[in-house]
């Protein structure tokens, strides 16, 4: 690689890969990696789950990937086809380009990414920046989701700029500047619910060997989701910087005036990713797809929405 758009340095990019090696390699479920091409660019897809099951595609957030988020959706593969996506310009396996934030690129995007796929209409999970990427598929193609279901979802609202100033880009430029142990310690306790070691260590890598574009997405409007009819179901994170919880999901019943909407009490921008957080979270999701799919995901029986233990989507995962 003698130049990228998304990593610092060809070192960077090999660190990063090898990241996701680790969390590929314990999903303990078997996985089918696919490569599909697209008008932007070849984009990588991790599928897993009953191939005769009801499609679920799914897209990380920021400086994640496919087998991140696989890992934290797992109860789900019991009864769906999950397609986890790699996002463009948001992860190490898809290809190595950025697309524009304005416009309907992203859901032009999505849209190859399913057709190259076969799938006429899938249910859809988007977890933050690939809560943005979904937002604009129902903008731009609402007939190609069954249901919708964002997590900590950006391009809805906006936080406080002086909390994110203070507890998340100091931080981080404080971190890129002069790495330590400490100073990651830091930066992470402004962004995850809990402090998982793998999650912690990747984050700190990725904070130093992407090519960090942080620019906020344009918020959807009334106007721009008017044509999607289609249930959905949004969480927000109480205590998220980014995207506070409350004013989120306010939010998001404007915009969705159908929507179920779930507060995640306790839960900052990047939820707990402990064993019975994702079974509450995964049965939530599986009551809300199809109650024919909850009895086998989690909890069927836990009617009350998940709240915090010990973090699902990176900052951006």
């Amino acid at each position: 690689m003698t130049s990228s758009i998304m990593f610092r340095s060809p070192e960077a990019r090999a660190r990063i890969a090898a990241w996701f090696d680790r969390f590929h390699e314990r999903l303990g479920v078997p996985t089918r990696s696919r490569e599909v091409s697209t008008r932007f660019g070849a984009t990588h897809v991790l599928v897993a789950g009953p191939e005769d099951a009801p499609p679920l595609v799914c897209l990380h957030g920021a400086l994640a990937s496919s087998a991140h988020l696989l890992g934290e959706l797992g109860p789900l593969l019991t009864r769906y086809r999950v397609h986890a996506v790699d996002v463009l310009g948001q992860s190490v396996k898809s290809a190595d380009v950025r697309l524009p934030i304005d416009g309907p690129a992203y859901a032009e995007w999505l849209t190859d990414v399913l057709d190259a796929l076969g799938l006429a209409r899938a249910h859809l999970l988007g977890v933050s920046w690939g809560g943005f990427v979904a937002l604009r598929m129902a903008q731009v193609a609402p007939a190609r989701i069954d249901r919708l279901v964002l997590i900590v979802p950006a391009a809805l609202v906006s936080g406080s700029a002086w909390q994110g100033l203070t507890r998340i880009a100091i931080p981080m430029a404080l971190y890129r500047a002069f790495p330590s142990e400490a100073r990651l310690a830091r930066l992470v306790s402004g962004l995850f619910s809990s402090q998982d070691d793998q999650w912690c260590a990747y984050f700190g890598d990725a904070v130093l060997g992407y090519r960090l574009d942080f620019r906020p997405p344009p918020l959807a409007t009334p106007a721009s989701l008017a044509g999607f009819t289609r249930p959905a179901l949004v969480f927000g994170a109480a205590d998220d910087v980014s995207f506070p919880g409350a004013k989120l999901l306010a939010r998001a019943k404007e915009l969705l005036p159908h929507a179920e909407a779930e507060l995640l009490e306790g839960c900052r921008h990047s939820p707990p990713t402990d064993d019975a957080f994702r079974a509450r979270l995964c049965a939530r999701i599986a009551r809300f797809l199809g109650s024919d799919a909850a009895t086998d995901v989690g909890d069927a029986g836990d009617a009350a929405p998940p709240r915090a233990s010990p973090g699902l989507a990176a900052p951006a995962a």
